[in-house]
């Protein structure tokens, strides 16, 4: 049996979609081999990447930020503290609320977990051409706005 082409399958807007969905997902699961530290869950990494990028959050914040409800990100966080990655301390406004940050060892690992990946895609691209480079480069404009909406 002859299966269809990705030219033919993307002919309709639901053939696209199904052949996105499983090339994103291919790649999402290759950069997540490039991990340096694999013991990490997905939400685990996934805090520390958030951390990194938006700085300093309450534990309600993260949660809300990774569509996890507030005992999930308690145990996430208290795995991390575990491992010194992350720590919390007072909000300066409300007392009553924590706010959780990188630690050195945190900022650290997400670094070398970066590196790691975009090493790996950095060595793929390399053997694409330039004609596909251009057209990756305007797709992943196009994915970027897809994926804030």
């Amino acid at each position: 049996m002859k299966h269809p082409t990705v030219s033919q399958q993307t002919r309709t807007d639901a053939g696209l979609a199904a052949v996105l969905r499983v090339a994103v997902g291919r790649l999402a699961r290759r950069l997540r081999a490039q991990r340096p530290d694999a013991s990490l869950s997905l939400g685990q990494t996934a805090v520390l990447f958030t951390l990194a990028r938006h700085g300093q959050m309450t534990p309600r914040a993260l949660a809300d930020h990774e569509k996890v409800q507030p005992p999930s990100m308690t145990r996430i966080i208290a795995a991390l503290e575990e491992r010194e990655l992350v720590h919390r301390t007072k909000h300066p406004d409300d007392r009553r609320q924590q706010l959780v940050e990188l630690t050195e060892e945190g900022i650290r690992l997400v670094r070398a977990d970066r590196r790691r990946r975009e090493a790996w895609l950095t060595q793929r691209l390399g053997e694409l051409t330039p004609d596909e480079k251009a057209t990756l480069r305007k797709a992943a404009e196009i994915l970027d706005r897809l994926s804030q909406s």
